[in-house]
């Protein structure tokens, strides 16, 4: 497969976007994190046409996840709710875990939609650079933590595979960890130590961050039983208008403004990829596994992620955030346990 070029990068956006995939989801529960707004406002609206028995739309702010919910209710779907979590807050996210967990709930799509894009360094109340915690950690830690459903799902027969779409993006291609991360004894620690980030390192994070995403996804899936019925999947939704733009630089934003005018999908063209993830690929469900999906396909992943480098740092990284995240909560550790060795 062709690799990440600015000519692709050209051609991929200029391509007519393909339908978007339509399953029926009666029975079935969805969820979307980020679902107030942009892509993943519009990967709900579209999973709210497929009548799942349950849409969740987990949002940060009770007043745009309000007008969010309203704004589907008005299409004459009634089965959507809003639940709030905040990714910049551990306590929130294991608040909205526990949730489905004392629930007994079973879930059958999880989509982690949300992220942030940072130009200066600035802590969470957990002491993590923003974008480390909420792009990354958080959503790392919804997933372990919510495991447990995904597998009720199949078990009960409402979906043989169970969909975890992370949405990540082809920006993954254009870094990688720096010799000087690598050499640190904590990876995590070294890029979220305020005195490294730089402006140079921070205009990077938001790449970094996607890439811990592909990491994430590949390493999961490795972990994961043979016999998993759960599918982890990372998506590139493409270059599309959203709200991220807004926290450029100054130096930055007519460039960015130009490419919107000339190359951006819309928000509802980009979340057609999500919902792709989520619904689409029949029959290819094992090729699914721990994949990377941009325009409605499988695409390979960077060099440095298929790399031997690559592997070792996935690894590294991968084992230092599950303990940081077991210090946070407890419930990770067992519900790992519990997941990767049955």
């Amino acid at each position: 497969m062709a690799k990440f070029s600015f000519l692709k990068f050209i051609r991929d956006q200029r391509r007519k976007p393909d339908p978007v995939e339509h399953v029926d989801l009666t029975g079935k529960t969805v969820v979307v994190i980020g679902a107030n707004a942009g892509l993943g406002f519009e990967a709900a609206k579209h999973f709210a046409s497929m009548n799942p028995k349950r849409l969740v739309l987990g949002c940060r702010s009770q007043e745009k996840g309000q007008a969010a919910l309203q704004a589907i209710q008005a299409t004459g779907f009634k089965n959507a709710e809003l639940a709030l979590v905040d990714l910049a807050r551990f306590a929130s996210v294991s608040a909205f875990a526990d949730t489905f967990i004392r629930e007994n709930a079973q879930i059958d799509i999880f989509v982690q939609n949300a992220g942030i894009l940072v130009t200066r360094y600035s802590a969470s109340e957990d002491g993590w650079e923003e974008s480390i915690q909420v792009n990354h950690l958080s959503g790392m830690m919804l997933i372990l933590l919510l495991l447990p459903c995904l597998v009720k799902a199949a078990s009960s027969g409402t979906s043989p595979n169970p969909r975890v779409v992370i949405v990540s993006s082809e920006v993954h291609y254009q870094t990688k960890f720096s010799k000087k991360e690598v050499e640190s004894d904590k990876i995590l620690q070294k890029i979220n130590d305020k005195n490294y980030c730089t402006l140079r390192v921070i205009l990077d994070r938001y790449n970094l961050s996607k890439l811990l995403n592909i990491f994430f996804v590949r390493e999961l899936t490795k972990r994961l039983p043979a016999n998993s019925p759960v599918i982890v999947t990372a998506v590139n939704p493409g270059f599309c208008k959203s709200q991220l733009t807004r926290n450029m630089p100054l130096f930055l934003r007519p460039i960015g403004r130009l490419m919107e005018i000339l190359l951006a999908r819309t928000a509802e063209e980009g979340s057609r990829n999500l919902v792709w993830g989520a619904v689409g690929g029949a029959g290819r469900e094992f090729e699914l596994r721990g994949a990377y999906v941009s325009n409605a396909n499988l695409d390979e992943v960077s060099d440095y992620a298929l790399s031997d480098e690559g592997a070792v740092v996935q690894a590294r990284i991968w084992d230092e955030s599950v303990e940081i995240l077991s210090g946070v909560e407890s419930k990770v550790e067992s519900s790992l346990r519990e997941m990767l060795s049955s």
